[in-house]
């Protein structure tokens, strides 16, 4: 007797889905539109990498999809909820809460050592102080700073603030990581063993959406989406993508 035929497996929901994303910056009577009409799907543990020229919307992409920019049309779910029909105060929720963030220019409190840059998330949502220092001291060794822990940004190399950087995007354990050039400001050799933290934060399974200029990075995820003049013109696995960088 045949075995009944199992029914196929269903894909699951994507953690983050845009459709229609427009985005027009204003200057007085000068506009510059950005993003025009962008759709992108991401889904648990995906590495998606984003590329293309200079000044043709990637981090404005990057930042309309994760609710740092407002959007002049079009929707962003996150979890199911509507990212633009959240009031402000649920919106920084669900960015404190489901997602972390990674920037070129680090975006270190100055005068908090590297265990207090990297404890404020969870502190902002609530969690106890003594909670927040051991998630914050447990990451921190993850990434390899144990032992400077108690230093200021100042005090650390570019290298180690963006550890810092990474720590501070996993304390709060988010479903989606944005990532902005994380190497850009590092040299080669440093930004080689930031590539190499990257991959195991995907590795460990949190959804990784990179902008990127590097090439030899952004051929090293699952996807290479592309950006030219505001919108997605390529979308699909980086070993099949001709990549156009300039």
């Amino acid at each position: 007797m045949q075995p009944p035929m199992q029914p196929p497996m269903q894909p699951t929901e994507p953690i983050l889905s845009a459709r229609g994303v427009t985005k027009t910056y204003r200057t007085g009577s000068h506009e510059v539109t950005a993003l025009r009409g962008a759709d992108l799907d991401v889904h648990a543990g995906e590495l998606v990498m984003v590329m293309g020229p200079s000044g043709n919307g990637k981090t404005t992409l990057l930042n309309c999809l994760s609710g740092l920019d407002d959007v002049d049309a079009g929707t962003v779910h996150v979890d199911g909820q509507d990212l633009f029909a959240c009031s402000d105060r649920e919106r920084t929720r669900l960015r404190a809460t489901r997602m972390g963030f990674v920037f070129q220019s680090f975006n270190l409190i100055p005068v908090l050592s590297a265990v207090e840059n990297v404890e404020l998330p969870l502190l902002v949502t609530g969690v106890p102080v003594r909670h927040a220092r051991a998630r914050a001291q447990e990451l921190l060794a993850r990434v390899g700073l144990a032992q400077r822990a108690g230093h200021r940004p100042g005090q650390l190399s570019g290298g180690e603030q963006q550890r810092v950087t990474v720590a501070r995007a996993l304390v709060a354990e988010p479903a989606i990581v944005w990532a902005d050039e994380p190497t850009g400001a590092l040299d080669s050799h440093t930004a080689g063993g930031i590539v190499e933290l990257l991959h195991e934060v995907h590795a460990a399974g949190q959804a990784l959406v990179v902008v990127t200029h590097d090439e030899q990075l952004g051929r090293a995820g699952d996807r290479l989406v592309q950006v030219r003049d505001g919108r997605i013109v390529a979308d699909g696995p980086s070993t099949d993508a001709h990549l156009e960088v300039a």
